[in-house]
């Protein structure tokens, strides 16, 4: 099984691609992970893309296409695969689509994860992240024990930049005018369905499950 999943930052893509990754035994390829540790190690990549990430930009088409290509051609990918962060634009869709041709493979969905933007900001700001240990909570869903402090090490908690609420509707901005195209391009290819993310994450997965388990058959 092939999958591409999108919806807008905040609406629990990488969360729902784990899980089903694992129900399916398929390679969960998320770019945004690959990405955070090349930003963390600080190699020529993560330098580059950290100029976008840090202003709420997608990281140009050529990084993110030579990444995702040679990913997709490692063997764990020949049962399937999940992408989780790609394609993020129309051009990425096109690219993928001439890979996937020339390796005589096609996608089998294209799951959207549908998410209310003011709830996506709600989600974004009240986020709240230990620098120290990297432990996250949230002032509503998931607060600490102790306001600011961290339950897991006593280090104060921080909101992390790409989680501020200018930077977030930037991000939300990006979405809308670059990736929100990709639903109308795969609901052509009549490989879309949507899912409403604002339901629980086990709601969620129930729902992806029921598109999925037709998708096999």
């Amino acid at each position: 099984m092939r999958i591409v999943l999108l919806g807008p930052p905040g609406a629990g893509k990488g969360t729902q691609a784990k899980k089903i990754a694992s129900e399916y035994g398929i390679s969960h390829i998320s770019t945004g992970e690959i990405l955070r540790k090349a930003v963390q190690d600080n190699t020529p990549l993560g330098k580059k893309a950290s100029e976008y990430l840090d202003k709420g930009l997608l990281v140009p088409d050529e990084i993110i296409e030579s990444m995702v290509k040679s990913r997709l051609k490692m063997q764990d990918c020949e049962r399937g695969f999940l992408l989780d962060g790609f394609p993020r634009t129309l051009s990425q869709a096109e690219s993928l689509d001439e890979f996937l041709k020339e390796e005589k493979l096609n996608l089998d969905v294209a799951i959207n994860i549908q998410v209310d933007q003011e709830k996506l900001i709600e989600r974004f700001t009240g986020r709240r992240t230990c620098p120290k240990c990297g432990a996250t909570f949230h002032v509503r869903y998931s607060p600490p024990k102790q306001p600011g402090i961290c339950d897991s090490c006593g280090g104060e908690l921080i909101i992390r930049k790409d989680d501020e609420a200018e930077t977030v509707r930037r991000r939300l901005q990006v979405y809308e005018t670059q990736t929100l195209p990709l639903i109308d391009y795969y609901s052509r290819q009549k490989l879309l369905v949507s899912v409403d993310g604002s339901k629980t994450i086990d709601e969620v997965f129930e729902d992806i499950k029921s598109f999925l388990e037709g998708v096999k058959s």
